[in-house]
């Protein structure tokens, strides 16, 4: 469900979840192949091995996340799909250290068995730890098209003078 402040719809906890679900069925087709063909049935190698995959699994997974939402798109596929972007407090896009930020705070929301992700569901304005600690909210809608954006960082210049 999704909760209406003003002109704002903040998404629900379902509804982000099912978009993690998407994202999570896109991202192991990369990263799924990827560790089994580090593999090669050695143990002591592949325990080498497997710790090389998952540090490019999490590689490949921070950028997926950092890319997308700091994008034009302001959203990952599966938040595409659900209609639902990233944004900044005020509405505004995200730049690429807030998106890294958000997703290594994902870290803190799990390590404390969930919860983080869990407060979604119970706070005014349905941010999670990680929203929280980024500065980010998760809301309905589609991102504004170019033109009708402002620059991420703030409203852009003026146009120039016309020529004489």
């Amino acid at each position: 469900m999704s909760m209406m402040t003003g002109t704002t719809t903040y998404a629900g906890f379902w509804r982000r979840v099912a978009a993690v679900i998407i994202d999570g069925l896109l991202l192991s087709v990369v990263t799924v192949p990827l560790t089994l063909a580090m593999g090669d049935g050695d143990t002591y190698a592949e325990a080498a091995r497997s710790s090389d995959a998952s540090s490019i699994s999490t590689v490949v997974t921070w950028l997926y996340y950092a890319l997308m939402e700091s994008s034009s798109k302001q959203a990952t596929v599966g938040k595409m799909a659900l209609g639902i972007i990233v944004t900044d407090i005020e509405g505004r896009r995200i730049g690429f250290g807030k998106a890294t930020g958000r997703y290594f705070a994902k870290i803190l929301s799990a390590l404390i068995l969930g919860i983080g992700f869990l407060m979604v569901a119970f706070t005014q304005r349905k941010q999670g730890l990680h929203d929280i600690l980024a500065g980010t909210l998760v809301v309905k809608g589609v991102a504004p098209s170019p033109a009708q954006a402002p620059s991420v960082g703030g409203p852009s210049l003026p146009p120039p003078p016309p020529a004489p």
